[in-house]
């Protein structure tokens, strides 16, 4: 059974490499937090877009690399769509000193993260996230 978790684009040219590690490294992230997947969409675009969706839905004025929308009707399952900007991503690995790629699956994981329940606006939540990010990042099959 294929693993349900896809990659979109929006309005760039973004693929990620791996994909089928990258859906097995996903789907193993949430069942070892005890939940289930029923599905989850990345969808891959500009600076741009995800500031439209900030302002739009989340009346936020601000640049972000990530936005996650839980669409899960059933507590323990997993559903979900999650924006990522490719351009933050370039920027924030440039910044941090670290490779795209690296950067691309902390991303990926965090929204996987919130999915699940975690949080990121206390001091103490984002050093959770932290410690959970860089556990999971360890545990990538690339």
């Amino acid at each position: 059974m294929a693993i349900p978790v896809f990659f979109f684009e929006e309005d760039i040219l973004f693929k990620p490499k791996k994909k089928a590690n990258l859906r097995t490294w996903i789907k193993h992230t949430i069942i070892a937090e005890g939940k289930s997947l029923k599905e989850l969409n990345y969808i891959f675009c500009s600076d741009q877009y995800l500031i439209q969706i900030n302002q739009q839905y989340l009346n936020h004025d601000t640049y972000t690399d990530i936005i996650t929308f839980d669409n899960a009707e059933i507590d323990g399952v997993i559903q979900g769509d999650i924006f990522i900007s490719v351009e933050r991503i370039k920027e924030n690995a440039a910044s941090f000193s670290g490779n795209e790629t690296d950067e691309l699956h902390r991303v990926m994981i965090h929204g996987v993260l919130h999915l699940l329940g975690y949080k990121d606006k206390t001091k103490s939540d984002k050093s959770l996230m932290t410690q959970k990010e860089d556990f999971y990042l360890s545990e990538r099959l690339m």
